[in-house]
């Protein structure tokens, strides 16, 4: 019953082993990844870009920033590239590719522009999360073009505008956070402090929940399994991240709210 409602807000699944795999494989790897931030076994950036165990000493280290650029420019190029490998497919193919390629341009930007970065990256955790997005941008894409080339049926409820609606509130609010963000720290600081404005009264992580709008936005968008399955699944990575970073700011400020949730306001 719960599967027969679900799929009059989706596609059918297109006639391609490679996407049913990357769907399960990424909703799989992200749950699990999620639910390892939350045991304390993190991707090693932001404030636990040093939390590795083993021999730090023989993995490769990137500055945040080198590290970041790495996460985002290919899957900004992937949905660059898609406009020409798939052009003309239509409305919801258009404000797909559009949308994947805004969100990740943005994090490029804000990468060069917006953030204060103290810290590395170790090259081993940049590399998967690098293959995830390119992996999920350039399969969104795809996805698309199979509903077309396929000849899929439209889902019975669209969804497409009011998830451009939900895509614009999740980019705007994240890019906002972001913003309150890097004003934290002057010239030439370093180190942490408790973010405050905004929706940081909270939770300590809105920029992730406004990251998770976003994705569910472009899975309103497009509304194929794939776009749904990735938007679940970094739902799970992102609350296991956001769960991890409250717990470390309790570890390092005495004086951090306590009401202060994680990523859902007065819930988790």
């Amino acid at each position: 019953m719960v599967m027969s409602a679900l799929l009059k807000f989706l596609f059918p699944p297109p006639p391609s082993l490679v996407v049913s795999a990357l769907s399960v494989v990424s909703l799989v790897s992200l749950t699990n990844t999620g639910f390892s931030e939350m045991r304390g076994k993190h991707l090693n950036y932001s404030k636990f870009w040093n939390a590795t165990t083993g021999d730090s000493s023989k993995q490769i280290k990137l500055s945040s920033r080198a590290g970041m650029l790495m996460l985002y420019t290919p899957a900004f190029l992937a949905g660059v590239v898609s406009f020409f490998i798939f052009p003309n497919e239509g409305i919801r193919s258009t404000l797909l590719q559009s949308a994947v390629t805004l969100h990740f341009l943005k994090r490029d930007l804000e990468v060069l522009f917006v953030h204060k970065y103290s810290g590395y990256m170790y090259l081993d955790s940049a590399i998967p999360i690098t293959l995830s997005y390119f992996i999920s941008a350039a399969t969104m894409t795809y996805s698309q073009h199979l509903t077309v080339t396929e000849g899929l049926p439209q889902p019975q409820i669209d969804l497409m505008y009011p998830g451009v609606a939900v895509f614009l509130i999740g980019i705007v609010g994240n890019f906002y956070h972001h913003y309150l963000l890097s004003k934290l720290r002057g010239e030439g600081e370093k180190e942490y402090k408790i973010p405050k404005g905004g929706l940081f009264g909270l939770v300590i992580c809105p920029h992730y929940l406004f990251e998770i709008t976003v994705f569910y936005g472009i899975s309103m968008i497009s509304q194929t399994v794939y776009s749904l399955c990735f938007a679940i699944g970094t739902t799970f990575y992102l609350v296991g991240r956001s769960y991890a970073t409250r717990k470390w700011y309790l570890s390092k400020f005495e004086d951090f709210p306590k009401n202060v949730k994680a990523v859902i306001p007065f819930i988790f």
